[in-house]
Protein backbone atom coordinates (compact mmCIF):
# COMPACT_ATOMS: atom_id res chain seq x y z
CA UNK A 1 0.00 0.00 0.00
CA UNK A 2 1.45 3.74 -0.56
CA UNK A 3 2.22 5.77 2.17
CA UNK A 4 0.69 8.52 3.33
CA UNK A 5 3.07 11.89 4.88
CA UNK A 6 1.32 15.18 5.77
CA UNK A 7 3.21 17.94 5.48
CA UNK A 8 2.48 21.69 6.69
CA UNK A 9 4.61 24.21 7.55
CA UNK A 10 1.77 24.96 10.29
CA UNK A 11 1.98 22.12 12.90
CA UNK A 12 -2.03 23.11 13.45
CA UNK A 13 -2.70 22.46 9.80
CA UNK A 14 -0.98 19.31 9.37
CA UNK A 15 -2.33 17.71 12.61
CA UNK A 16 -5.90 18.49 11.01
CA UNK A 17 -5.35 17.01 7.91
CA UNK A 18 -3.62 13.87 9.57
CA UNK A 19 -6.75 13.50 11.89
CA UNK A 20 -8.97 13.96 9.18
CA UNK A 21 -7.02 11.29 7.05
CA UNK A 22 -6.65 8.93 10.31
CA UNK A 23 -10.62 9.51 10.61
CA UNK A 24 -11.30 8.19 7.25
CA UNK A 25 -9.34 5.33 7.12
CA UNK A 26 -6.03 6.35 5.95
CA UNK A 27 -2.84 5.16 6.92
CA UNK A 28 -0.34 8.30 7.62
CA UNK A 29 3.29 7.21 8.17
CA UNK A 30 4.74 10.92 8.82
CA UNK A 31 3.72 13.99 10.04
CA UNK A 32 5.90 16.62 9.20
CA UNK A 33 6.55 20.54 9.46
CA UNK A 34 9.52 20.55 7.20
CA UNK A 35 10.65 19.92 3.65
CA UNK A 36 13.63 18.16 5.36
CA UNK A 37 11.58 16.36 7.17
CA UNK A 38 9.69 15.28 4.66
CA UNK A 39 12.30 13.77 2.28
CA UNK A 40 13.84 11.98 4.88
CA UNK A 41 10.65 10.10 6.15
CA UNK A 42 10.10 9.51 1.82
CA UNK A 43 13.84 8.17 1.51
CA UNK A 44 12.68 5.57 3.96
CA UNK A 45 9.75 4.66 2.33
CA UNK A 46 8.94 2.83 -1.39
CA UNK A 47 6.66 5.34 -2.53
CA UNK A 48 3.29 7.44 -1.81
CA UNK A 49 1.72 10.53 -1.88
CA UNK A 50 2.98 13.63 0.11
CA UNK A 51 -0.38 15.70 0.99
CA UNK A 52 1.43 19.44 1.66
CA UNK A 53 0.55 22.68 1.87
CA UNK A 54 2.77 25.44 -0.35
CA UNK A 55 5.32 26.80 1.95
CA UNK A 56 7.56 25.14 4.99
CA UNK A 57 9.91 26.56 7.23
CA UNK A 58 13.01 25.38 5.10
CA UNK A 59 11.34 25.71 1.33
CA UNK A 60 8.59 25.26 -0.95
CA UNK A 61 6.67 22.64 -2.54
CA UNK A 62 8.35 23.01 -6.32
CA UNK A 63 11.85 22.66 -4.08
CA UNK A 64 10.37 19.17 -2.35
CA UNK A 65 8.84 18.32 -6.04
CA UNK A 66 12.75 18.46 -7.06
CA UNK A 67 13.93 16.80 -4.37
CA UNK A 68 11.08 14.09 -3.63
CA UNK A 69 12.43 10.23 -4.59
CA UNK A 70 11.07 8.16 -7.27
CA UNK A 71 7.65 6.68 -6.61
CA UNK A 72 6.15 10.02 -4.60
CA UNK A 73 3.55 12.12 -6.04
CA UNK A 74 2.57 15.46 -4.17
CA UNK A 75 -1.19 16.60 -3.24
CA UNK A 76 -1.11 20.52 -2.46
CA UNK A 77 -3.30 21.79 -0.79
CA UNK A 78 -2.91 25.70 -1.02
CA UNK A 79 -4.99 29.27 -1.33
CA UNK A 80 -4.41 30.30 -5.37
CA UNK A 81 -3.24 33.23 -4.52
CA UNK A 82 -0.62 32.15 -1.99
CA UNK A 83 0.88 30.35 -4.78
CA UNK A 84 3.75 32.28 -6.23
CA UNK A 85 6.34 30.67 -8.08
CA UNK A 86 3.54 28.17 -9.55
CA UNK A 87 3.02 24.71 -9.13
CA UNK A 88 4.93 21.27 -9.83
CA UNK A 89 4.30 19.86 -13.17
CA UNK A 90 3.49 16.73 -11.69
CA UNK A 91 1.95 17.83 -8.72
CA UNK A 92 -2.34 17.73 -8.05
CA UNK A 93 -3.80 21.00 -6.68
CA UNK A 94 -6.26 21.57 -4.41
CA UNK A 95 -7.39 25.17 -3.52
CA UNK A 96 -8.01 26.55 -0.32
CA UNK A 97 -10.93 26.15 1.42
CA UNK A 98 -11.30 23.07 1.25
CA UNK A 99 -14.33 20.61 0.91
CA UNK A 100 -13.66 17.19 2.39
CA UNK A 101 -15.57 15.27 -0.07
CA UNK A 102 -12.43 16.95 -2.74
CA UNK A 103 -9.63 15.72 -0.66
CA UNK A 104 -11.03 11.98 -0.66
CA UNK A 105 -12.05 11.75 -3.68
CA UNK A 106 -8.82 13.28 -5.35
CA UNK A 107 -6.83 11.06 -3.17
CA UNK A 108 -9.16 8.29 -3.88
CA UNK A 109 -8.25 8.81 -7.67
CA UNK A 110 -4.37 9.14 -7.17
CA UNK A 111 -4.14 6.27 -5.15
CA UNK A 112 -6.12 4.05 -7.67
CA UNK A 113 -4.11 5.09 -10.72
CA UNK A 114 -1.23 4.29 -9.00
CA UNK A 115 -2.74 0.50 -8.07
CA UNK A 116 -3.46 0.51 -12.00
CA UNK A 117 0.23 1.30 -12.51
CA UNK A 118 1.55 -0.78 -10.18
CA UNK A 119 -0.73 -3.73 -11.41
CA UNK A 120 0.49 -3.12 -15.16
CA UNK A 121 4.42 -3.01 -14.45
CA UNK A 122 3.63 -6.44 -12.17
CA UNK A 123 2.22 -7.75 -15.79
CA UNK A 124 5.35 -6.69 -17.94
CA UNK A 125 7.49 -9.63 -18.16
CA UNK A 126 10.57 -9.03 -16.32
CA UNK A 127 13.82 -8.57 -18.12
CA UNK A 128 16.17 -11.35 -17.96
CA UNK A 129 19.75 -10.99 -17.32
CA UNK A 130 22.61 -12.05 -20.05
CA UNK A 131 23.42 -15.00 -17.76
CA UNK A 132 19.63 -16.49 -17.48
CA UNK A 133 19.30 -15.58 -20.96
CA UNK A 134 22.30 -17.74 -22.17
CA UNK A 135 20.83 -20.54 -19.67
CA UNK A 136 17.38 -20.65 -21.82
CA UNK A 137 19.29 -20.23 -25.14
CA UNK A 138 21.81 -23.00 -24.01
CA UNK A 139 18.86 -25.25 -22.77
CA UNK A 140 16.67 -24.81 -26.33
CA UNK A 141 19.96 -25.20 -28.30
CA UNK A 142 20.39 -28.85 -26.55
CA UNK A 143 16.78 -29.61 -27.44
CA UNK A 144 16.96 -28.63 -30.56
CA UNK A 145 20.68 -30.53 -31.34
CA UNK A 146 18.69 -33.45 -28.96
CA UNK A 147 15.34 -33.73 -29.95
CA UNK A 148 15.27 -32.32 -33.52
CA UNK A 149 13.00 -29.52 -32.47
CA UNK A 150 12.52 -25.80 -34.07
CA UNK A 151 13.74 -23.08 -32.01
CA UNK A 152 9.82 -22.39 -31.49
CA UNK A 153 8.96 -25.92 -30.63
CA UNK A 154 11.95 -25.51 -27.81
CA UNK A 155 10.90 -22.56 -26.70
CA UNK A 156 7.43 -24.13 -26.50
CA UNK A 157 8.71 -26.91 -24.72
CA UNK A 158 10.44 -24.98 -22.37
CA UNK A 159 7.76 -22.65 -21.19
CA UNK A 160 5.15 -25.66 -20.37
CA UNK A 161 7.63 -27.66 -18.46
CA UNK A 162 8.03 -23.99 -16.76
CA UNK A 163 4.07 -24.01 -16.27
CA UNK A 164 3.81 -27.83 -15.34
CA UNK A 165 6.34 -27.39 -13.01
CA UNK A 166 5.16 -23.87 -11.71
CA UNK A 167 8.89 -22.84 -11.90
CA UNK A 168 10.75 -19.82 -13.89
CA UNK A 169 11.81 -20.62 -17.30
CA UNK A 170 15.45 -19.61 -16.11
CA UNK A 171 15.08 -22.68 -13.24
CA UNK A 172 13.31 -24.97 -16.27
CA UNK A 173 15.93 -24.35 -18.18
CA UNK A 174 18.53 -25.53 -15.62
CA UNK A 175 16.70 -28.30 -14.96
CA UNK A 176 16.71 -29.46 -18.24
CA UNK A 177 19.96 -28.96 -18.85
CA UNK A 178 20.81 -30.68 -15.49
CA UNK A 179 18.66 -33.71 -16.62
CA UNK A 180 20.11 -34.00 -20.50
CA UNK A 181 23.75 -33.57 -19.49
CA UNK A 182 23.31 -36.34 -17.05
CA UNK A 183 22.42 -38.68 -20.09
CA UNK A 184 25.35 -37.95 -21.80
Amino acid sequence: MDSLIVLFGKNEEGRAIRNLLLRNGYEVAALCNTGAQALAEADMLDGGIVVCGYRYPDMICKELADDLPKGFELLLIARADLIEEGVPEEAVLLKMPLATVDLFSTLGMMLGRRERIRKKKKALPKKRSAEEQALIDRAKALLMERNHMSEEEAHRYLQKCSMDSGTGLTESAGMILSMMEETV
